[in-house]
């Protein structure tokens, strides 16, 4: 008995020290690199170049000169900025839960067996893949005051014409229905991806257990898909403080700035008044806000990972 154990104690040393001693897979760091030079290139790399020129004047015709924390000090007593930050943030607020709740309704209709459901699939993803350009032209012919569908629709009904982009009022509200339009394929796809992944055997047995089709959806649909919505709230935060062409066609900020975006600014004073300094430092604080609203969506998300079934 002391042999066996004895043989058993080796068996375990010699496996952990096998363990400790192996080889590393050099193929692996060869497969990945690729990923990590495109990473470096593209974004770390001008992440601190950006850095760099945020503390100078660098303006495309001169050499950089440091100036310190000058560019953040002007920043936050810029009140055109701050003006960005707050469309930035009122566009983000109502446009991604919208998009979320939409995308939801469509991704659970969707997901049934209906006929022309994979037509229908494609017709709603088709504006996520468009260029931004192309249906910012398509949109600004909808909201023409004079010869826009909209206004059309609004006239059969008795309603008065909306200048939807020169009121200041309306020109917010209008960017943020076009871009949930376009996103809210995105989100549905990413939806149907989850729904098809929960197993039927929960939907069946709360079947089993008189459960109607409400009470399944939110007793096991909405717990089970957590993970994909918080894939999707990260998605769609990042997405959205990134928002730019759209403004820049449809209003170029106006009227009065009330569209006016952060990544908006940044396009002004980098590539129209060659302020590359001020506009690094405005990226800078763009990249703070988004890692910070990111990391608070993993902390009150707890990561999506609390609904796994095995």
């Amino acid at each position: 008995m002391n042999s066996v154990n004895s043989a058993a104690a080796a068996s375990k040393v010699t496996t952990s020290k096998s363990r400790r001693r192996a080889p590393i897979d050099k193929a692996g760091y060869l497969f990945i690199a690729p990923g990590y030079l495109v990473y470096f290139a593209f974004i770390f790399i001008p992440l601190l170049v950006g850095l760099y020129y945020s503390f100078t004047n660098y303006n495309f015709y001169s050499t950089p000169a440091f100036v310190g924390f000058d560019n953040y000090v002007r920043l936050f007593h810029d009140k055109l900025f701050g003006t960005a930050v707050y469309n930035t943030f009122i566009y983000s607020l109502f446009s991604i839960f919208p998009q979320m709740a939409l995308g939801l309704l469509l991704a659970v209709l969707l997901n049934g067996k209906l006929r022309g459901r994979l037509f229908a699939r494609v017709s709603v993803y088709i504006p996520n893949v468009t260029s931004m350009v192309a249906v910012s032209m398509i949109w600004l012919w909808i909201y023409d005051p004079s010869l826009g569908i909209l206004n059309r629709v609004l006239k059969t009904f008795g309603l008065a014409p909306v200048q939807w982009l020169y009121d200041p009022s309306t020109a917010m509200a209008a960017i943020i229905m076009m871009g949930i339009w376009k996103s809210i394929g995105y989100t549905m796809i990413v939806y149907l991806s989850g729904l098809q992944s929960i197993p039927a055997s929960l939907y069946e047995a709360a079947h089993m257990d008189g459960a109607t089709k409400v009470r399944q959806f939110f007793a096991i649909t909405i717990p089970m898909l957590k993970p994909t919505t918080f894939f999707i709230l990260v998605m769609s935060c990042i997405n959205s403080f990134m928002v730019f062409e759209q403004v820049n066609i449809l209003t170029n900020g106006g009227p009065l700035n009330k569209t006016t975006t952060i990544v908006h600014q940044i396009y002004l004073r980098g590539f129209q008044d060659f302020q590359m300094g001020y506009a690094s430092a405005m990226a800078m604080v763009l990249f703070v806000i988004t890692l910070l609203i990111t990391l608070l969506n993993f902390r009150l998300g707890n990561k999506g990972n609390d609904t796994d079934v095995d």
